[in-house]
């Protein structure tokens, strides 16, 4: 793990003096992955790539930025967010995510499992959800961050991102159960 940790390193170090063997082998470590988040918010290949593409691009600028502070994934993976919701923003497309046919819906305060809800239906029900509960509650339970990190993607509160979490969440309980 280590070694990793170090050929990153190496890398991004090499990067910050516009090295392009450096970007290309950063890029390859990274591109399946970011390819991926971006295709979980936009649910369209080719745009996917664009905003990978784009990102990338973004991130080599920046790269004098990174500090060190969160993993270069973590980095990178905001910055893939970022552009994704902007590309959303300006074409008011639907936020789509991951692909499974159905789940197990459990409530939060117990671990029950109550039904067995297609994943379609899920997702119709959070794209009901006024946007600003929507992004939150994708960020947080879809894509896995923390309040702290959606806050900041989102440019709100760590205290809404939590409110919103919470008003969604039970938003999107009350659709699922009118299924």
């Amino acid at each position: 793990m280590s070694e990793i940790i170090n050929l990153q390193s190496d890398l991004i170090v090499k990067c910050k003096l516009n090295n392009p063997k450096a970007q290309m082998q950063l890029y390859d470590l990274y591109c399946a992955a970011m390819y991926n988040t971006a295709y979980n918010f936009v649910k369209r290949e080719a745009e996917a790539q664009d905003i990978m593409q784009e990102s990338f691009i973004k991130a080599f600028r920046k790269i004098n930025s990174y500090n060190g502070e969160a993993s270069f994934g973590s980095w990178l993976k905001r910055i893939v967010i970022n552009n994704s919701l902007d590309w959303l923003k300006k074409r008011k497309i639907e936020i789509v995510s991951i692909d499974v046919n159905e789940v197990f819906v459990a409530e939060d305060n117990n671990l029950e499992v109550e039904d067995k809800i297609p994943i379609k239906f899920i997702y119709e029900c959070i794209e009901k959800l006024p946007l600003k509960y929507k992004n939150v509650v994708k960020l947080y339970l879809l894509e896995g961050y923390d309040h702290h990190e959606v806050s900041q993607i989102l440019q709100i509160s760590e205290v809404a991102s939590r409110s919103q979490l919470f008003r969604g969440k039970n938003k999107l309980k009350e659709l699922l159960k009118n299924k």
